[in-house]
């Protein structure tokens, strides 16, 4: 069989794609993929915008809305800004000692300690997630 008869008929195999019997159960199984990893995205989405959310907060007490003879209504901000963040406070460490967490210290620790935590979690995530998608695929 020569090559100019031999590609007509390999073509003609290779047209169309046979199909599987499976073909409806993968189908599922790759929707399903799709879910989970779209909820696992909003999740870590929604807990980003809580903690960005919290250190903006966090900032906007620390900021100095004008001298001790600015503006009146920046310092009436700064007052409810204030009674909010206690009440956040009282409630959060409500719910830790609910928990019993209530005596966990992290005061001590400087921000740039907090900082390299929380990056090394952040990697150790990644790490995991890149080993999972390995595992999968």
């Amino acid at each position: 069989m020569s090559a100019d008869e031999f590609d007509p008929d390999i073509e003609r195999l290779f047209a169309r794609a046979p199909a599987m019997p499976d073909a409806a159960l993968f189908t599922a199984q790759v929707e399903r993929r799709l879910q989970k990893g779209s909820a696992l995205r909003g999740l870590a989405l929604g807990i980003a915008g809580i903690v960005g959310g919290v250190v903006a907060v966090r900032e906007t007490l620390t900021v100095n809305i004008g001298s001790g003879d600015g503006v009146v209504a920046g310092e009436a901000l700064g007052q409810g800004v204030r009674s909010v963040s206690f009440n956040a406070q009282t409630a959060i460490q409500s719910g830790l000692d609910q928990f019993g967490l209530g005596n966990l210290e992290l005061g001590s620790m400087g921000g740039m300690q907090m900082f390299w935590i929380a990056a090394g979690a952040l990697i150790a995530l990644a790490a995991a997630g890149v080993v999972r998608l390995s595992q999968e695929v």
